[in-house]
């Protein structure tokens, strides 16, 4: 591995050391990193689209390059005084999209400036990735003078070979002077969302409106009486979903039951303005499948902890003969299998819970009896895509499925599963979560689905007798933020990737392995999704 010699800088060395931590290599690929779309009309876009025109003009004919990412560090926009250092930058991996972070890209000034939240320089043979080494860079952050939030970092790259100590108080200006038009931006921004929700009122008469973002809520009077707190996490989540060019329509379960709406995202301004339909179309949230028995036998299939058992019961009979595949180490195989037979000639419905856990042979006896039994029978089982060849086989003989998604796919139910276990509790009248509590809790993992949900309702009400509960009043683990919803095939890698992970007892290189992925992805994945890991091996 290369190493850094006696001269280095501190901040340099440190970083250094945080992306070895983090598994990445200096011969690693840049193009490991993900492209993301860009919003070319987000509020830094905008404030930031005139300095970067001036800046290109200054530096035009020059070999040098001005590149802006955004508060994920992924790179929006990139101007180029000679066209010939274009090609050079996109082949060590600076394009649209890509996102700079230091355990996918290492030590540069983009992903360092973001780690550090101060500006720096990183000189030729001071970048960790041996494909950035033969360029120099100096990236400032882009703060909101008020709110002192990094909303982006700006930065200038050449050749090594033309670098300038100039470039520092060139860069530094220009990024407090974006930072000094977002603050204009931002107040003409906050009109915009409030002519735009202005219109939509006028034309939804009594209709309730709302408008919603990062730092504003705007709602008139139908509104007010229509929604709780506990819905604004619900629409700011999906707020950051809505499409960027075209208005949809989406189906909103609220506190108070499910409602139409039409969603917009208002340009430049970060928020988007919901316009309901009308009055809510139920008034209880519903945990799992609701009754309607279908004909033949019902497999309910879903994570353990999805709610598995309450589905069951929701299409079985209510005179149901129940059996659990984990009585069987009890009973023996022959006494349990008996049982089962004898329920399967007489009763009217039968309910095998965890049928994933029968032992094999056990499992092929049963599928024989499903195909001879005239008595409805409903199955629970992990997901179908776990299940081995006997099991699988098994559930192939059941006419009608319930697949029970896991609650991280759930992420909209979240504030009305919460104020439905508050009720089940018997608290909802003493606490309730703050929105902002609720928008922790929508952007966690859980790995225990309801389940994990019930019992962290659960140990946080009784922590407090009565009044709002905070993000500060959540465990700690529970405290993280969603800041973007992810994609179905992000979710789809994070979930592959904690799999096998827990399949191979946290050893990332035989997970590795086993996914056909190099470790630096394994670390990059396991940095961008926060999965925590037993082990470093």
């Amino acid at each position: 591995m290369t190493e850094l010699d006696n001269s280095s800088r501190p901040l340099i060395a440190q970083s250094w050391q945080r992306v070895a931590m983090s598994g990445l290599y200096p011969g690693a690929s840049v193009d490991d990193a993900v492209i993301e779309e860009v919003d070319r009309r987000s509020r830094l876009m905008v404030a930031a689209t005139p300095v970067l025109d001036e800046m290109a003009g200054e530096l035009d004919g020059t070999g040098f390059a001005v590149i802006l990412a955004d508060r994920n560090a992924r790179l929006i926009d990139l101007r180029y005084g000679e066209r010939r250092l274009q090609p050079r930058l996109e082949q060590a991996g600076a394009v649209e999209g890509r996102r700079f972070l230091e355990e996918t890209t290492g030590t540069n000034s983009i992903a360092t400036a973001f780690e550090l939240r101060r500006g720096l320089a990183v000189r030729g043979e001071e970048h960790y990735i041996e494909a950035l080494k033969r360029f120099s860079c100096y990236g400032q952050p882009v703060l909101n003078p008020v709110t002192r939030r990094i909303e982006g970092v700006l930065d200038i790259t050449c050749l090594s070979e033309d670098d300038s100590p100039l470039l520092a108080p060139f860069v530094t200006r220009s990024a407090r002077q974006i930072g000094e038009r977002l603050l204009e931006e931002s107040r003409q921004a906050d009109q915009r969302v409030f002519r735009s929700f202005q219109d939509a009122t006028a034309r939804a008469r009594t209709r309730p409106v709302i408008a919603i973002g990062d730092d504003i809520f705007l709602a008139n009077t139908a509104a007010v009486q229509f929604l709780e707190a506990a819905d604004h996490a619900l629409l700011r989540a999906l707020a950051i979903d809505a499409p960027i060019d075209r208005e949809v329509t989406r189906d909103v379960q609220l506190s108070t039951g499910r409602v139409s709406a039409s969603v917009l995202r208002i340009p430049g301004s970060g928020a988007a303005l919901f316009t309901f339909g009308g009055e809510p179309l139920n008034r209880s949230i519903i945990l799992s499948p609701g009754p309607g028995a279908p004909i033949g036998s019902v497999l309910v299939t879903g994570e353990p902890g999805s709610g598995r058992t309450t589905a069951a019961r929701a299409v079985a009979d209510e005179q149901a003969i129940w059996f659990d595949a984990a009585q069987v180490s009890e009973l023996g195989e022959r006494e349990w299998a008996e049982q089962l037979r004898r329920q399967l000639d007489g009763a009217r419905c039968v309910v095998v819970e965890a049928i994933d856990l029968l032992p094999s042979s056990l499992a092929r006896r049963m599928a024989e009896h499903l195909r001879s039994t005239r008595t409805r029978v409903v199955v629970t089982s992990a997901p179908v895509d776990e299940l081995f060849p006997e099991h699988a086989a098994l559930v192939a003989h059941c006419s009608e499925r319930v697949e029970l998604a896991p609650l991280r796919h759930r992420r909209a139910d979240i504030p009305a599963l919460v104020k439905k276990m508050l009720d089940d509790l018997g608290t909802a009248t003493h606490v309730r979560f703050t929105p902002a509590a609720l928008e922790a809790l929508a952007g966690q993992q859980w790995a225990g689905n309801l389940r994990e949900l019930q019992t962290a309702v659960k140990t946080i009400s009784n922590s407090r007798s009565a009044g709002d509960i905070t993000v500060g009043d959540l465990p700690e683990q529970y405290r993280g933020r969603l800041t973007r919803p992810l994609t179905a095939l992000e979710q789809a890698e994070r979930d592959a990737v904690v799999k096998a992970l827990r399949d191979f007892g946290g050893n990332k290189k035989a997970a590795a392995q086993q996914l056909g992925i190099s470790r630096t992805t394994l670390y990059r994945v396991i940095r961008s999704y926060g999965i925590v890991t037993a082990t470093t091996r």
